[in-house]
């Protein structure tokens, strides 16, 4: 007898979650390598195209290793100074922060996709802790190297920014990965769309103010240009760290514009209302860009349109969420957006500065507190008011307009007024017979195209009280003077036609239908009467 084999799914066999937590682990670990790969060939083919190439190939990966852990927000400690002394270099250019942040955050996102089978059962958590895990593995080894070179890594920075900006690239893959969701409660969910449309709207703003700034100070940005080094290879150097440097001047135009402004040096602040103190600004195309000294004018004043705008625009987003909520939850979601608004500032300020080296230069750029606090400021003292009248309008009720009212119901109405119970209506009494004389009682002109109405030619036709329960035949009692008589339905329908095309309505209604005359199936049909022959025109009668 043969033996019966079961077939069993062991976890790790068929890739369960320790083989995805060490795939999410080497996934991190490449995202790290490929990053500092591609820095290390930007930074060796800059070494080889240099015309003094003192520091050998050692020098360059080791230049390579600080910029990338400069790029994480880590400060560096400069030991080639001309005093001796080591003195810290901390403003890191954002742009090679692009990089690394997107590799962590792909790493993130994809181990997340694949782990999505359900034989690979796999949490949010896990996979940012993965592939944290593997990066920061990779950074530690970095680290490590650059102590032997002459940019080693501040080791309390390294531990502080490091995993903070690894993990939360990680998270934001994760994200990614979960279809962006929101918070399921409809305040926090709005307090953070309106908090990014804030943020995007104040780096844009600071980034024209920055960029106008540089145009306007085009000739002096030059000329440090092409007085730091006189060599291509020095100024494609010299270009590319401008270009790095681009997101860090977005920032600090931000900060400009909020109000508390930026450092440049210990004492010395560049805000609108001018220049303060005595800036310790090294040569450098972009620091070309600062405002003159002395007072500012209209121009430095101008830049606090860009706050103003972000916080109109962060309380309006709010208070269009927030039609049937109180006042006091859309007070708070729009005090939220600011403070949430506020942290990111904050953040955003302090990668952006720092340290360029000892004593005056310790300070150099926006100061993250008060940047972090002028922000929170702009969204609480604008943006709650317009969030509540923003609010306010959205739940108005319009007025309904009164529609205009026609001559002909005008004319209806004051019919119906005299015909209301208790009015004294008088209406002559006609013979039954022709009148003495030869001639006929005079009737209203018929509207049928000039049919004379009336039986026996001589008496004024009524409209019966029943409300059109009989035929409309002529004498059938008393009514109005100024009621025509139908002798037939051909001579109504003819009425109705004639009422329709010219407006003309005894009744001052014109709403009847010739149904309403017509008899119900159980009143007795009357035929109408004979209609008589017109009197011939040499007997003396009507035409």
């Amino acid at each position: 007898m043969a033996p019966v084999i079961h077939v069993t799914e062991h976890f790790l066999v068929q890739g369960g979650r320790s083989a995805a937590l060490a795939t999410a682990c080497v996934r991190g670990g490449v995202a790290a390598g490929l990053g500092l790969g591609a820095l290390a060939v930007l930074v060796v083919a800059a070494w080889i195209g240099s015309p003094y190439p003192d520091s050998g190939p050692g020098g360059a990966l080791h230049l390579a290793a600080g910029l990338w852990l400069l790029a994480h927000g880590v400060d560096l400690v400069r030991t080639d100074t001309l005093s001796g002394l080591p003195a810290p270099l901390g403003i890191a250019p954002m742009l090679l922060a692009v990089m690394p942040v997107w590799l962590v955050h792909r790493a993130a996102r994809d181990t997340l996709e694949a782990a999505a089978h359900p034989r690979r059962p796999f949490a949010a958590a896990s996979a940012v802790g993965a592939v944290s895990g593997g990066y920061l593995l990779v950074a530690a080894a970095v680290v490590l190297y650059g102590t032997s070179g002459p940019l080693p890594a501040d080791l309390l920075a390294a531990g502080l920014w490091l995993p903070a900006v690894v993990l939360g690239a990680a998270a934001a893959g994760a994200w990614t990965a979960l279809g962006r969701p929101l918070p399921s409660q409809p305040h926090p969910a709005a307090a953070l769309r309106a908090t990014g449309l804030g943020l995007v709207t104040l780096l844009g703003g600071g980034a024209v103010v920055a960029a106008v700034s540089l145009a306007w100070h085009a000739g002096e940005a030059q000329t440090a240009y092409t007085a730091l080094t006189g060599e291509w290879s020095g100024r494609i150097a010299v270009l590319l760290l401008v270009l790095a440097l681009l997101p860090n001047m977005a920032v600090w135009g931000t900060a400009y514009g909020l109000g508390p402004g930026f450092a440049l040096g210990t004492g010395a602040f560049a805000t609108p209302l001018g220049l303060v103190g005595d800036p310790a600004a090294p040569p450098f195309p972009l620091l070309a860009a600062l405002p003159d000294d002395g007072r500012g004018g209209w121009a430095q004043g101008a830049a606090a349109a860009v706050p103003l705008v972000a916080a109109l625009l962060q309380g309006g987003r709010v208070g269009r969420a927030s039609r049937a909520w109180t006042a006091r939850d859309t007070a708070l979601t729009a005090l939220g957006a600011a403070w949430g608004c506020g942290a990111a500032v904050a953040v955003l300020s302090a990668a952006a500065g720092g340290p360029l080296g000892t004593a005056r230069l310790s300070v150099f750029g926006p100061v993250w507190w008060q940047t972090g606090a002028a922000a929170v400021l702009w969204g609480a003292c604008v943006g709650v008011p317009v969030a509540l009248a923003v609010r306010a309008w959205g739940r108005r009720v319009p007025r309904p307009k009164p529609l205009p009212v026609p001559a002909e119901a005008s004319v209806g109405r004051a019919v119906a007024a005299s015909e209301a119970p208790g009015a004294a209506v008088s209406a002559p009494s006609a013979p039954e017979g022709p009148a003495a004389g030869g001639a006929d009682t005079e009737k209203p002109p018929a509207p049928s195209g000039g049919k004379a109405s009336g039986a026996s030619g001589g008496s004024a036709a009524s409209v019966p009280a029943s409300g059109g329960s009989g035929a409309k035949a002529a004498g059938a009692g008393p009514g109005r003077a100024d009621e025509p008589s139908y002798a037939d339905y051909a001579d109504y329908t003819a009425h109705s036609a004639y009422t329709a095309h010219s407006g003309y309505d005894p009744y001052g209604d014109a709403a009847f239908e010739p149904y309403d005359y017509l008899p119900a199936a159980w009143e007795p049909t009357v035929p109408p009467p004979p209609r008589p022959a017109p009197p011939a025109a040499d007997q003396g009668g009507p035409a």
